[in-house]
């Protein structure tokens, strides 16, 4: 009689996880944060609750883990499309700096993203260790990576060495997120242009 293998278990969990994310990441989109349940959330991902609340406390839990689990994934598909996982440095600060946040302005008006991204920062805003959570494992290594250029630029005599690289840093990405957050313009690449050319003035070396 043949032998016969156990279930992988582990691979039965990585599948529950998928499914999970998927179906929490869909149903922001699709019904917003506020109808998304994790009694939907299990539905659509065809597992039971308690499988869900064995690995997450929470909805918001669960949408954290899954959002930063589509970064990495569209992290790495970049890198490896690339590259590269840094900024990129061609000696001109501004068409680089340009070029990420033309694509960051690609990102946030993508509607995979959009929904999720908002329900996240409304949450974190009143949920402080959520928040926490999502600026350590997200924001801020976004922040550090800007910050890494502009000392780049700063070595190559391209920046003012005087200025601080992560004062540099939010006064890129801070107006580009505040008119994404509160709908106060359209985000376009033009914006995004008109941002790096503003905030270069304050970084040309003086003379």
């Amino acid at each position: 009689m043949p032998e016969t293998k156990a279930p992988d278990a582990s691979r039965r969990s990585e599948r529950s996880r998928r499914a999970i994310f998927d179906a929490a990441l869909a149903l922001v989109s699709e019904t917003g944060y506020a109808k998304t349940t994790v009694e939907g959330i299990a539905a659509r991902a065809g597992v039971g609750k308690q499988t869900i609340y064995r690995w997450w406390p929470s909805k918001a839990a669960v949408l954290l883990d899954a959002f930063l689990d589509l970064a990495a994934r569209t992290a790495e598909e970049a890198g490896a499309a690339q590259g590269q996982t840094e900024l990129p440095d061609t000696g001109d600060l501004a068409a680089d700096l340009r070029l990420v946040l033309r694509a960051t302005v690609d990102e946030l008006n993508n509607p995979r993203y959009d929904a999720p991204t908002r329900a996240l920062a409304a949450e974190g805003s009143t949920d402080p260790e959520l928040g926490a959570r999502l600026t350590a494992a997200l924001l801020e290594p976004q922040l550090q990576v800007f910050a890494r250029r502009i000392e780049a630029a700063q070595a190559a005599g391209q920046a003012d060495p005087a200025v601080d690289p992560r004062l540099a840093t939010e006064l890129l990405v801070g107006p580009l997120h505040h008119r994404w957050l509160h709908r106060t313009g359209p985000l376009t690449h033009a914006y995004a242009d008109a941002l790096v050319e503003h905030a270069l003035r304050g970084l040309t070396p003086r003379p």
